[in-house]
């Protein structure tokens, strides 16, 4: 709060508030008469002596001080101003208002004890506080990617309500999208003066961009320019374990580094080793893990700085899926010319932006999988146990498989079985009829399917009528058996061909029609994989999900899941680890810091934006009524005490 000459000069009126203590010292009253013998012998005399009288009422005094103290507040009142933000008005008129707050990691950052979120929600609330009936308002999160926090509405009480529900997040930055949202939310409103409030530190890292509010069509106030003072942050961007090796990544603001700070491994509250952050950022240090190889393990990084929660990383296996396995027989799957297994060069000839992995067996440990977005088996000869459960993991998690039947998968030897995917043995021969009935091509092989219309190869698998009976059929052959069809489990799938891949079987590799199912089977392995580990903010979505205990925990409690036919969605808004639990099985998953987020140098604003005509930050605060009835009360008290004392006076001389 400011305090003017002017208002000083005006509370100085408190001084007369000696004038009751005077009034009272300097009251003369009669002196007593008391009973004296000899005083009967002198001549009476006109009584000339006065005693001054005592503070006799003290409870009268005090109310008459008081009452002097606020009439003096009284009269300063209109000239106080605070410290807060307020709207000025052109005319009066009627304003429409978007607020745009951050809702960002960095805005996580402490100054003085209190998070710039927060400082940034007062500020909001003190804006509403300014709002009058007629005042239209929308609140847009800055957080990537931007949101509608609150529609335009100019009921106020729902605005207040709709920013005391608003919490921190540990999202990047998205200013263009929010300053975007709200100029879309209050441009077509009919209040003619519109303006956009952005609370936020602007470091979005990219402090080279255009300045914020530059060549906006309507008024951008850049607020709160205190949210932008420089601090310092370090974060552990990722914690990536491989074995009993764990690399550490480390970023920091703009000219800052974590030289003199540690990074120590945890299982739980136990450390089980540290090592000196590397003096240069961004940087990485590797720790070796002892060998009772804990589970769960968590990497910290000692000290402290602006931002705490960044400061922790749990540690993954690895970064998350991006590329297809192929598990094929490269002697009988090469072509003539040679080269790469032909399903390999199919997947090349898509020009797909995602890696092709050849592997010589599938993976006995469903970790070993966990790195792929999908998996092509190209006629395997059945699966061990351990090779089912891992590739059982893998579907019931989000992966894709696509199984091509064949010899080899009919001649499975035994122990050996293709569990999960089909519960029973297939047969392998001589194609009853040829080539696929069109008329059973579904939209995925579009005009693609004349192309396998005269498929004529020299035999084909035959499924068990109870497997059948569990897919989903893609493409029929002429005799209404699939040719190409898919079945899911958990939130994965598997599609299947009933045909292998080898040119010596058939030339369905070599027609359009197999592309397209490829190149849609790769979409929907895409689609449906995610990995353990993403940038904070980021959806995951979590295809074919049906069973109802489906939940997600997270840092912060139980997340938001979102339901549709097609399966569930969340997005994990604060950093760390995510259990995620479908019909009693868990999946770990990571939510990790944003590496731009880290750099705290703010972008700058435009000259047009800092609130000249827009609003203010000292404001007026009329509290003369709350004065004016604590002055009439103090009037009414001592009314109340002369009566008390009159009485009591007519009381003793009675």
């Amino acid at each position: 709060m400011g305090v003017s000459f002017v208002t000083a000069l005006a509370l100085a009126i408190g001084l007369l508030v000696a004038a009751p203590y005077l009034a009272h010292r300097l009251r003369r009253r009669r002196a007593e008469d008391r009973p004296f013998a000899a005083a009967h012998l002198v001549p009476p005399a006109p009584p000339k002596a006065r005693r001054r009288a005592e503070l006799e009422d003290k409870g009268l005094f005090a109310t008459r001080a008081l009452a002097v103290l606020a009439l003096a507040a009284l009269g300063a009142s209109p000239l106080v101003r605070c410290e807060r933000l307020a709207l000025q008005r052109s005319g009066g008129a009627s304003v429409a208002l978007a607020i745009v707050l951050d809702d960002s990691l960095s805005m996580r950052a402490k100054d003085g004890g209190v998070t710039r979120f927060e400082k940034a929600r007062v500020g909001a609330r003190e804006l509403l506080s300014s709002a009058r009936e007629g005042d239209a308002v929308a609140i847009v999160l800055a957080g990537a990617p931007a949101r509608v926090a609150l529609a335009a509405t100019t009921d106020l009480g729902a605005a207040r309500a709709a920013l005391d529900g608003l919490a921190e997040a540990d999202r990047a930055t998205d200013l263009d999208g929010a300053l975007a949202m709200a100029r879309a939310l209050v441009g077509q409103l009919p209040q003619v003066d519109k303006r956009v409030v952005v609370l936020s530190d602007l470091a979005d890292g990219r402090p080279e961009a255009p300045p914020v509010g530059e060549g906006s069509s309507l008024q951008v106030w850049v607020a709160l320019p205190e949210l932008r003072a420089p601090l310092v942050d370090c974060a552990l961007l990722t914690a990536d374990r491989a074995g009993a090796r764990v690399r550490v990544k480390v970023a920091c603001s703009h000219g800052a580094t974590a030289a003199g700070r540690e990074i120590a491994l945890f299982a739980g509250e136990k450390e089980l080793v540290r090592g000196p952050a590397p003096a240069a950022a961004p940087g990485e240090l590797t720790l070796t893990l002892p060998k009772d190889d804990p589970i769960d393990v968590v990497a910290r990084l000692t000290g402290t700085d602006a931002i705490a929660a960044d400061d922790e990383a749990f540690v993954v296996v690895e970064a998350g899926p991006g590329a297809i396995a192929v598990v094929a027989d490269a002697a009988d799957e090469t072509a003539a010319t040679g080269g790469a297994p032909i399903v390999e060069q199919a997947l090349a000839a898509l020009r797909l932006d995602i890696a092709v992995r050849p592997v010589p067996s599938l993976p006995d440990r469903a970790e070993d999988l966990a790195a792929f977005a999908g998996v092509v088996l190209d006629d395997p000869p059945g699966l061990t146990p351990e090779q089912r459960h891992a590739i059982g993991a893998f579907i019931e998690q989000g992966g894709t498989v696509l199984l091509a039947l064949g010899p080899r998968a009919a001649a499975a030897p035994l122990g050996a079985s293709l569990e999960p995917i089909l519960a029973h043995a297939v047969t392998w021969g001589p194609s009853p009829v040829p080539g696929m009935d069109a008329a059973t091509a579904g939209p995925l092989l579009a005009d693609s399917a004349q192309s396998l219309v005269d498929l004529t190869p020299k035999g084909r698998v035959t499924l068990a009528t109870e497997d059948v009976r569990q897919l989903e059929v893609l493409a029929a052959w002429k005799d209404g058996l699939p040719l190409f069809s898919r079945r899911a489990l958990g939130r994965g799938e598997a599609w299947l061909s009933t045909l292998p891949f080898a040119l010596d079987t058939s030339d369905l590799t070599l027609r359009p029609g197999f592309l397209s199912i490829l190149d849609a089977w790769v979409a929907e392995a895409r689609l449906r994989a995610s990995p353990r580990r993403t940038d904070v903010g980021l959806p995951w979505v979590f295809a074919g999900v049906r069973a109802a205990d489906f939940k997600i925990q997270g840092p912060g409690g139980p997340v938001a899941v979102a339901r549709d036919p097609a399966g569930a969605r969340a997005v994990p808004t604060r950093l760390g680890p995510y259990r995620i639990t479908e019909a009693g099985k868990t999946e770990l998953r990571v939510a990790a810091t944003v590496a731009r987020e880290i750099d705290l140098q703010p972008r700058a604003a435009a000259p047009s934006s800092g609130g000249d005509g827009l609003g203010e930050r000292h404001a007026s605060v009329d509290v003369s009524w709350a004065i004016a009835l604590v002055l009439l009360g103090l009037v009414t008290a001592e009314i109340g005490l002369r009566v008390r004392a009159r009485a009591r006076q007519a009381a003793a001389e009675a």
